[in-house]
Formats: structure tokens, C-alpha cells, sequence
């Protein structure tokens, strides 16, 4: 028979269960507290140093050696022609993979290697890739270090991310409504294009513009490709030379040990990098909500 709860034993369990979860809740609250107050630090100084700088010229004018001329309009003509390159390579490729896994392939051992290196690779340090896109696009392709070969080797970057996060969206829709299309005559083809795609997309732009968010922000695969920060032409296509605004960024914090005004000017080009972020996450959220009121 087993041994009934004494009630001094009960109350001694219960407190020592509501005192764990108070000491559970106080570490919480405590990591939570210094990540903002961190971030907050960050922000602050990163505007209270760049803001100053932020004007008509810096946005519209070319780089040049000397900080008070600097202007930043080629490294974002560089990111606007990289994300034409990123966007629809990995949304083609992201989402057409996703859907061939999720609603092609039999389930077995060859669906589950390829879903355990796609989860592996979604972990890989992205310098690697950056490794991967200088053997590959700029030495056997012999691209060099133009748009084209930037594009594909952040492509390659945050493919699988996007094809996770679509295939999770394609996992939400639900079966009856596959198995209503089904039933009513359609095709294989025709319920994907008419009932899954269009449900599961808001979904799918969702991990696209996050991935895409990450594309923007990475410099390590560009650095290892050799993508320079120098005076250059402003690019005007994808096999044009170009730099994007993180790389304007690590090379402009570099060179502040030897001129203190450019961390004023790596400052200024965070804020306007957050603001390009800011705008498209705001328009990954616009394009969401449209969906899935619409559907």
C-alpha cells in the first residue's frame, strides 16, 4: 500500500516547489534585464555617435579617404543588387525543395538524410560558405568578387533556413483541406498551387524575410570572398564590382584605431543598416497579414 502524505511533509514539498520557481522566475527576469540593459547600451551610443553624421551627402555621396566627405550611396546600391540576386535564388530554390520533401518524396531513410543534412547545414558558421563561394563561383566560375558571386554564396547561406522554415509552413496547413481538393478531382499539382501554396505562404515570406534580414547583415562569407571597401564606381549591375553596408561597416571600425571619426561613420551606417532592416521586416509583416486575412 503506499504511504499517505503527511501533512507537515505535503506543506514542506509545496514550499520548496513555489521557492524554486520563484528563484527559476528571478534568474528569468535577471537574463532578460541584462540582454535589454546590453542592448540599450548599444543603441545609445551607437546613436549618440552616428546621428550627427547622417545626412543628405553621407547618404547620396561616395566613399572617399576623407571622413567628413564619406558617403555611403555605393554600399547600398551594393546590398539593393545583392538582394535581387539572394531573393529570388533562394525562394525558388528554398521553396521548390521544401515542397518536393514534404509532398514528393516518400517518407524513408533517403527523406531523412536529406532532412538531417539540411538541419546540419542551417548550423555551419557561415564563413565557411564564404569558403565554399570563393572555390566554386569566384575561382572555377572565375566570377571574381562581382554581385553574382556575392548573391549565390549568400544564397547558399540561408537556403536552408528558408527550406526549413517553408516546410514547417507546408506542415501547418491542414489535411482535410488537401483531402477536400482531392476529392473534388484536382491534381497533385493543382491542390498544391490552389490550396497548400497559398496557405502555407504566409508562413514561407515569413522565414524568407528573416533569412533575408540575416543575408543583409553577414560579412564574414563577403570578406572571405574578397569584397573590397574601396573607391569604386557605383555598381550598376550583377556582374559589377560592389560593397554592401556591413562590409562599409567592419572596414570603417577597423580603421578607427588610426582616425577616431570613422567609429562616427561605422555609427551612422549601423543606424541606416537597422533602418533598411526595419523597413523590410515591416513589409514581411504588411505582405503576412494581407495573406492570411485574405485566406
Amino acid at each position: 500500500m503506499m504511504k499517505e502524505l503527511r501533512p507537515h511533509n505535503f506543506s514542506r514539498r509545496t514550499k520548496l516547489r513555489l521557492l524554486l520557481n520563484h528563484i527559476a522566475k528571478t534568474i528569468f527576469l535577471l537574463s532578460t534585464l541584462f540582454g535589454i540593459v546590453v542592448l540599450s547600451i548599444l543603441i545609445y551610443r551607437v546613436f549618440s555617435q552616428g546621428i550627427g553624421w547622417i545626412n543628405l551627402d553621407f547618404i547620396t555621396g561616395k566613399l572617399s579617404t576623407r571622413p567628413e566627405r564619406a558617403g555611403i550611396m555605393g554600399a547600398i546600391l551594393g546590398t539593393f543588387w545583392l538582394m535581387l540576386v539572394v531573393a529570388p535564388v533562394t525562394m525558388f530554390l528554398g521553396v521548390g525543395t521544401a515542397i518536393y520533401l514534404e509532398l514528393y518524396l516518400k517518407k524513408g531513410r533517403l527523406q531523412g538524410f536529406i532532412q538531417t543534412n539540411i538541419a546540419n547545414l542551417a548550423g555551419v558558421p557561415s564563413i565557411v560558405y564564404g569558403i565554399l563561394g570563393l572555390t566554386v563561383f569566384s575561382r572555377v566560375m572565375n566570377l571574381g568578387n562581382v554581385v553574382l558571386a556575392g548573391g549565390l554564396t549568400m544564397s547558399l547561406l540561408i537556403l536552408p533556413i528558408v527550406i526549413v522554415a517553408s516546410q514547417e509552413a507546408i506542415r501547418a496547413v491542414p489535411n482535410p483541406l488537401s483531402e477536400a481538393s482531392f476529392g473534388m478531382g484536382a491534381t497533385k499539382w493543382q491542390t498544391i498551387k490552389h490550396i497548400v501554396f497559398p496557405v502555407a505562404l504566409p508562413g514561407i515570406l515569413t522565414g524568407a524575410i528573416l533569412s533575408l534580414s540575416r543575408a543583409i547583415g553577414e560579412t564574414a562569407p563577403l570578406v572571405v570572398i574578397g569584397i573590397p571597401a574601396l573607391l569604386m564606381p557605383f555598381p550598376g549591375g550583377i556582374l559589377d564590382k560592389f560593397t554592401v553596408l556591413p562590409m562599409q561597416i567592419y572596414y570603417w571600425t577597423l580603421d578607427s584605431s588610426l582616425t577616431a571619426e570613422y567609429a562616427n561613420l561605422a555609427s551612422a551606417t549601423i543606424i541606416v543598416l537597422l533602418l533598411v532592416l526595419l523597413v523590410l521586416n515591416t513589409t514581411a509583416i504588411i505582405i503576412r497579414n494581407k495573406f492570411q486575412t485574405s485566406n
